[in-house]
């Protein structure tokens, strides 16, 4: 199969410049990897857990991160301080755990010292729940597992992921959902579909 060579400038800008030490950018062909699930919300985000690139599934069943300002779609910040994330979490406590221990192990992969310690001092000094799971110093290190949100148009709502590493680029995760059973896909289906 021959490929075609990528356009240049194809690179899709997510991330601003300036939020990090170096820009972030993601190829049009990992976006349309993202693209190619529509019905599987799909993200990519970095090592300190900024949101940078998605699909429409995405965006109807978790969060519509085009509607937040760049600053504002890190999956930290919205677990610990958003009172609408932490009411989507079925068993936020447990959550909010699994995404710190993530975090830990994603910052140790990527070696992001100096953002990570930004973020973490910011968080710790926001959330006093925050610091104290990061003091605990777990490591979380399944790639794949159950989450169950409260969706406000589904309801209740049982989602298997799984994360995956970009390949070449250390700082980047791709994290896929997918409907635990056949009756969540078809309301998937509807839901997305209907969004236009």
């Amino acid at each position: 199969m021959r490929q075609r060579a990528q356009p240049a400038g194809a690179l899709r800008q997510v991330w601003q410049p300036g939020n990090t030490a170096a820009a972030r950018a993601i190829s049009l062909r990992l976006q349309h990897v993202l693209d190619a699930m529509p019905f599987s919300p799909a993200i990519i985000r970095t090592a300190t857990w900024e949101v940078v690139a998605w699909n429409k599934a995405a965006a109807v069943i978790l969060t519509d991160y085009a509607k937040l300002p760049k600053g504002q779609r890190n999956i930290l910040r919205m677990m610990f301080s958003d009172e609408r994330v932490r009411a989507a979490q079925d068993d936020w406590r447990n959550v909010a755990r699994y995404v710190v221990g993530a975090f830990r192990a994603d910052a140790a992969r990527a070696g992001a010292g100096v953002e990570i310690r930004k973020l973490v001092d910011e968080l710790s000094a926001s959330s006093p729940e925050f610091k104290a799971m990061w003091d605990e110093n777990a490591i979380t290190g399944s790639r794949e597992g159950i989450k169950r949100l409260h969706h406000p148009v589904l309801g209740a709502i049982e989602l298997e992921f799984s994360n995956f590493a970009v390949e070449g680029r250390s700082d980047l995760n791709m994290m896929v959902y997918s409907p635990a059973n056949p009756a969540i896909m078809k309301q998937f289906q509807s839901l997305i579909t209907d969004a236009g």
